[in-house]
């Protein structure tokens, strides 16, 4: 399994949740975390967010019409309820005929950490160059973790096949979370 540095990232904040949690013994972060975030979410303080915690809506999208085009996919994330934390760059993998292949974080893109309340929105882009012919991946499914959390959301993928590069990594790469709105 490929290893990216968000899960460095992503696992320091699980352990500074888990931390700063009501002392539970729940070293994932999910349970003790969570009732440490009833507080408000002043001073970093808020659980990492959830696909539970969340709305997870995929478009708009600007689908590659071509072989060899780049089209972007774009997930906007609505809060539900109680404040929670994006930190960095989502998990984002395609399924193609059986197996999955993680979708690896923009090198350009920088990472970073975003409070969603209630009802505000933040976002995060998918950018992927499509397949032909040869060495592509017959993307149907693509499937949105968050980090800190092990909750996931599958959705189907229309968008066409995706080129394969080496080891079967898709020629795609997802953006770092984004404030969306105002």
């Amino acid at each position: 399994m490929r290893v990216l540095p968000i899960s460095v990232t992503a696992v320091a904040a699980a352990l500074l949740l888990t931390a700063c949690g009501s002392g539970d013994g729940d070293p994932s972060g999910s349970g003790s975390a969570s009732g440490s975030a009833s507080g408000g979410g002043k001073n970093g303080d808020t659980a990492a967010c959830r696909i539970s915690d969340v709305g997870l809506e995929v478009g708009p999208v600007s689908a590659a019409p071509a072989a060899g085009d780049t089209g972007t996919v774009t997930v906007t994330l609505t809060g539900r309820g109680t404040d929670c934390t994006l930190d960095g760059f989502p998990q984002v993998t395609l399924a193609a005929a059986g197996t999955d292949a993680e979708v690896p974080a923009d090198k350009a893109a920088q990472g970073q950490q975003l409070t969603l309340a209630k009802d505000t929105t933040a976002s995060f882009t998918i950018t992927y160059v499509r397949g032909g012919a040869g060495a592509s991946l017959p993307v149907d499914k693509l499937t949105v973790s968050l980090p800190g959390a092990s909750d996931a959301q599958s959705f189907p993928w229309t968008y066409g096949p995706v080129v394969s590069g080496s080891k079967g990594v898709p020629d795609a790469s997802v953006s770092a979370f984004q404030q969306a709105g105002d």
